[in-house]
């Protein structure tokens, strides 16, 4: 704990001998088996190092304090005066406007005046004589003005404070900006005091005061519970809370910083018209749902019960720190480049002609890739200099068609005919974008939970006669009892949906089912697809099942069933698990953890990595993904019904406490619990790459947890004490998710082991769950063929006139069933841009400032090895990789499965567990 001691920050006026003994201390830390050296460490760095120069420190700043620092010993009897100095972090914009340069140069002239940042020094004590917490005088930062001019990313400033020797430990600063405009404080340190320096990590945009007039306080990096917490500090540690909570009224301003929730009632825009009416989730029986983060919009014009609409480019409120920073926004708007169909399509649509509105041959779908989309359109290359782009279109890409040219998507990158084979359909359903859907099947044929007075008859039209031939000699009944039978269940899903979806205007879906029997190799075998629709009458064939082809008919007939399985599939991969259990149901934990934890507390500690930018990329969800006339209702089967089949999920299938990996795992029947095995669990498909790689991601994050939580309480007295965690968790269930409020399955908090199962299960799914449903939705559905988000087309029966088209050209039939060509690059653009790591991207082992985080030695070094540990995670995931005896994973045209590896560069990588669901 020496080396972490040292990190922390030691005393100025340490005696020379101390110092010899922590680096005897040191060496022998280093020294110990498992622990990972500094220079070592993979989460050492900050982020976006390197990268600009740091303004250097006045002269001043570097003189001696050892005459302050003896003042300071003189008897508390009579105090005396002694300075000590605040070393500020700034952390400056990149990119300013030209008003933002005005602005900041009026502000560096006026600082001189005495319109400047004042800082003051809190005690942890309070004056015994006023019992008032202590405070310091105002001391203001120096240097703004000559440094106004200096382009390094960070620039640090000084103030001096003149202190009393019995003013005790600070414990908080209060900040007050007089400038005209808001600046980013990164940290705080103070030097100069007897116990040691002390960190402030503020990571915060601090208001003018003309805006806010409130001061601004930070705590330092000690954690306290909130019944530990020193007197000096229970009032500020309380009317902190205050501020962030508000008081539910009221417009919010994006300056603000007001957690508060609301519900899903800004997805329609009524005043358009009636087809622009969409229902209000959340707040109902009939549409159960998380609540999101209140903006406080007035409401429309033509009904008062819907929130008004902010359109792009303007943004959505999210509170001002949950903002993407600078580099976030910079990837974000670089990566619309894509986006610019947005912009594009009314004028593309008006020129489209009968002949290129769809794909007639794959060739078509590999332009998009090699010409790109003008020219599969038809367009000369100075079509774009008649529309009016935004200029960084014409920075970023010298040719027109480069703008809207795709890069090649990873499935077509080491095999390009890979996604027309079964074992590769089978393999996606365990290794794809998608691998939380499979469940072990337990009863032949399956079975429907739905009403059959509402739906009809729901019975399977799947029988044994359907699958034998695909058991490898066994019969139904053995291969369901030696677990070689799997599903992938869509029926109950979609339903309920199905009429409704195919009244649309070229949409047309089945509710599917998927049957996979497990082979020799470990490898899955697709036998079977259901396809149902509603009954429409008594002698209506309203189910049908599909098998692997015996003929050149049946081939087509059996491509066309798997892309309508993969539609539903990349539907229920979006509403059922990527967006509600990682974006929406994960949205009222942030909210309430900002709202009742203290940034003092040490579980707010734990969580703050992984909230990041979470508030800010759902808000941008509701505005374009899953709003009227958004990219879902545009690209995916489910249309305008999407919020209603999101809202369906959370009512019958969402659980938190099913939410752990491995209780996920026992309930969908793909493991069973063996105490002799490393995590607890015996997997029924050996070689299951999200499985195998999740279970040693999340039994570090657990272990990290626990060390932690272990730390802080050490008895589970403390936690059910902790009003501040009990009000956390409280507030999320009774308030976040009050629908589903009186849900017996909620986790109970009274234990320290019921902390650690709450806490691990939310790190996990914002950053590994999230991880494996997001990084991999361009590499296998950029190629839209592989995992068509819509389909137009049913599947005529040999009865039906398009039967014969169906014969005539079966590849065009094939093609003109998918997405059209803009719709299917308007998906592609989109899932692009999620894809996506940015350069500031903060992976699992790391967070900012990552040795002065907290004040703590031994949760600093437990910090550590939990990084260490990833780090080997990440080892074995590369040598799982390369193993030949995997199949799922390895083999010739096989992509390595590496979305749970946990480290990434920047762009669409296929790999990378960041901390937050960030995209």
């Amino acid at each position: 704990m020496a080396l972490c001691n040292e990190i922390i920050g030691s005393s100025l006026i340490e005696s020379s001998s101390t110092r010899i003994h922590l680096q005897q201390k040191q060496n022998l830390f280093l020294g110990r088996p498992g622990f990972v050296p500094l220079r070592n460490r993979r989460v050492v760095r900050l982020r976006k190092v390197a990268k600009f120069p740091v303004a250097a420190l006045s002269t001043d700043l570097v003189k001696s304090s050892s005459s302050s620092s003896l003042s300071a010993s003189v008897s508390v009897e009579k105090p005396v005066k002694f300075k000590v100095r605040a070393v500020v972090t700034v952390r400056n914009k990149i990119n300013e406007d030209l008003a933002e340069l005005l602005v900041k140069q009026l502000d560096a002239i006026a600082d001189s005046f005495g319109n400047n940042i004042g800082l003051e020094l809190l005690s942890t004590d309070i004056d015994q004589k006023t019992r008032a917490p202590k405070k310091t005088n105002e001391a203001v930062l120096k240097d703004w003005s000559t440094k106004s001019n200096v382009k390094a990313e960070r620039v640090e400033y000084t103030a001096e404070f003149n202190v009393d020797s019995n003013f005790g430990v600070p414990g908080a600063i209060t900040v007050t900006n007089r400038h005209q405009q808001e600046f980013f404080l990164e940290t705080i340190t103070i030097e100069g005091f007897p116990s040691g320096v002390v960190h402030f990590p503020c990571n915060s945009w601090v208001q003018a005061r003309k805006d806010h007039p409130g001061k601004r306080i930070f705590f330092s990096n000690k954690s306290y519970l909130p019944g530990d917490t020193p007197s000096g500090l229970k009032y500020f540690r309380e009317k902190e809370l205050r501020n962030l909570r508000g008081d539910g009224k009221g417009f919010r301003n994006l300056s603000d910083r007001i957690y508060d929730y609301d519900t899903y009632n800004d997805l329609g825009n009524p005043d358009v018209g009636n087809d622009f009416e969409r229902p209000t989730v959340g707040g109902s029986e009939k549409y159960p749902y998380p609540r999101r983060c209140r903006t406080g919009r007035g409401p429309m014009e033509s009904d008062n019960t819907v929130e008004s609409r902010v359109e792009k480019p303007l943004p959505m409120y999210v509170p001002r720190d949950e903002r993407f920073e600078e580099c976030k926004q910079y990837t974000f708007a670089t990566k619309r480049l894509k986006g610019v169909l947005h912009i594009l399509i009314p004028s593309l649509m008006s020129s489209l002609s009968a002949e290129n509105e769809d794909f007639n041959e794959l060739a078509d779908v590999e332009s998009l890739y090699t010409e790109g989309l003008l020219i599969k359109l038809g367009f000369q290359d100075d079509i774009l200099k008649n529309l009016p782009l935004p200029k960084m279109f014409s920075q970023a890409q010298k040719s027109s068609q480069g703008i809207l040219k795709f890069d090649m998507p990873k499935i077509l990158t080491k095999d390009k005919f890979a996604w027309l084979r079964d074992d590769e359909f089978g393999r996606e359903a365990i290794a794809g974008v998608n691998p939380i859907s499979i469940e072990r099947l337990k009863v032949f044929p399956p079975v429907s939970n739905l009403d059959p007075e509402i739906y009809g008859p729901l019975d399977s039209a799947l029988k044994e006669e359907h699958i034998l031939s695909q058991l490898n000699g066994m019969t139904v009944q053995q291969a369901l009892d030696e677990n070689k039978l799997f599903m992938i269940d869509y029926h109950d899903i979609y339903l309920p949906f199905v009429e409704r979806i195919n009244a649309l205007d070229g949409r047309k879906s089945y509710a599917t089912r998927a049957i996979f029997f497990l082979t020799p190799n470990g490898t899955l075998k697709p036998v079977a697809i259901e396809l149902s629709l509603p009954p429409a009458g008594p002698s209506y064939q309203s189910k049908r099942v599909v098998t692997p082809p015996q003929d050149a008919t049946s081939n087509w007939i059996w491509m066309l069933a798997k892309a309508h399985f993969l539609s539903n599939d990349a539907g229920a991969h979006q509403l059922a698990h990527h967006w509600l259990r990682t974006h929406a149901c994960m949205e009222p934990f942030i909210l309430a953890a900002h709202r009742q934890l203290s940034a003092m507390h040490p579980i707010y500690k734990l969580l703050d990595p992984h909230m990041r930018y979470t508030l800010e990329i759902n808000a941008l969800a509701r505005q374009s993904l899953l709003s009227v006339d958004g990219v879902v209702e545009s690209c995916f089967t489910v249309g305008r019904y999407l919020m209603e089949l999101s809202s369906n999920v959370y009512k019958t299938a969402w659980r938190f406490d099913m939410d752990a990996l491995p209780a996920d795992l026992v309930r969908r029947g793909m493991a069973v619990p063996d105490p002799i095995q490393p995590h607890g669990l015996k997997l029924l498909i050996e070689d299951y790459p999200y499985a195998n790689d999740g279970l040693l991601i999340w039994s570090a994050i657990e272990n990290w947890v626990r060390k932690y939580v272990n730390h802080y309480y050490t008895d589970s007295s403390m936690v059910s004490d902790d009003k501040e965690l009990q009000g956390w968790y409280s507030e999320t269930i009774n308030v976040g998710h009050a629908d589903l409020k009186d849900a017996s399955w909620w986790p109970k908090l009274n234990t320290n082991e019921d902390l650690i199962y709450i806490l691990t299960t939310f790190i996990w799914n914002v950053s590994a769950l999230h991880a494996a449903l997001n990084f991999g939705q361009y590499p296998y559905g950029g190629f839209v063929p592989n995992r068509p988000p819509m389909m137009r087309r049913l599947i005529p029966e040999e009865s039906d006139p398009e039967f014969g088209n169906l014969i005539a050209d079966p590849q065009k039939f094939f093609l003109h069933s998918l997405p059209s060509v803009l719709q299917a690059s308007k998906y592609m653009a989109v899932v692009d841009t999620l894809s996506t790591h940015s350069p500031d991207e903060e992976y699992l082992g790391e967070r900012q400032q990552p040795s002065i985080w907290s004040d703590n030695p031994e949760i600093i070094e437990a910090f550590y090895e939990f990084s260490a540990e990833i780090g080997r995670i990440e080892k074995v995931i590369d040598s799982r990789n390369r193993d030949s005896n995997l199949k799922n994973r390895c083999g010739a045209g096989v992509l390595p499965y590496e979305l749970l590896a946990p480290s990434s560069g920047s762009g669409v990588t296929c790999r990378g567990v960041p901390n937050s669901v960030s995209t």
